[in-house]
């Protein structure tokens, strides 16, 4: 099964007030494993970048005035995605601009939902998790996904955060290492498979005391008694 956890980064909230995509990052999950290929573009929005969203990324016009525009890179995108699974959080948010820009192409391209399937993993943290706080921050933490090195917003960054927060939620294989490396103290690990290794755990064994059995002994001789002279406990195998 070929996924592709996507994010993007816009200039504003809504689409239908003219914002437009200025950053889109992919990463590709091949039966659950990350297959080091990914797709990152910053686009020119010849437009403004509201404030707020500003300082949620931190990306300028000033740089955006140098990169390609959407209509430059639909077709390497759309190559990218064809076909997969899109694995996205709070999915209306991102395919609403993405569905916005492939219209400004000119002839009729297809709606991306047709291209791809699509999987929103904020509906899917809100029926694991109901009633709790599902931002990604919050399943980085619940997850114990590393997201330390997140100060600002970024495509590529987000969507292999989520990479993560993903195999966790759905059960936890192959770790994409964002993360430290394992170490002994107490940092998580993982194994060749990419899978987290948990450092072993000795289970104490406590054993009965000699007042504890002659006690044992007394209550299975009431059960007997209580039973016209059968207790079954005593005839199962090393009872």
């Amino acid at each position: 099964m070929r996924q592709i956890i996507l994010d993007t980064e816009t200039t504003g909230l809504e689409p239908a007030q003219g914002h437009r995509v200025i950053e889109v990052g992919c990463v590709e999950l091949l039966n659950r494993r990350p297959t080091g290929r990914t797709f990152h573009r910053y686009l020119n929005p010849d437009r403004d970048i509201d404030e707020g969203a500003l300082q949620v990324h931190g990306i300028t016009r000033e740089f955006l005035s140098t990169q390609p525009r959407f209509t430059d890179v639909a077709t390497e995108f759309l190559e990218f995605v064809g076909g997969a699974e899109l694995v996205i959080h709070n999915a209306a948010f991102d395919m609403g601009f993405l569905e916005a820009e492939l219209k400004r192409l000119p002839g009729p391209p297809p709606p991306l939902a047709q291209v791809c399937s699509v999987l929103d993993t904020l509906a899917l943290a809100r029926q694991l998790h109901p009633g709790q706080r599902n931002g990604l921050d919050a399943l980085c933490k619940r997850y114990g996904v590393d997201n330390s090195h997140r100060d600002l917003h970024g495509a590529l960054l987000d969507a292999k955060i989520l990479s993560e927060v993903y195999l966790a939620m759905t059960g936890g294989q192959g770790a994409l290492t964002l993360g430290t490396a394992p170490s002994a103290n107490g940092a998580k690990a993982t194994g060749a498979s990419g899978r987290r290794v948990r450092e072993p755990v000795e289970i104490p064994i406590v054993r009965a005391s000699a007042a504890e059995l002659d006690a044992h002994e007394r209550a299975l001789d009431g059960i007997a008694k209580a039973a016209k002279g059968r207790c079954l406990f005593r005839e199962l195998p090393n009872a």
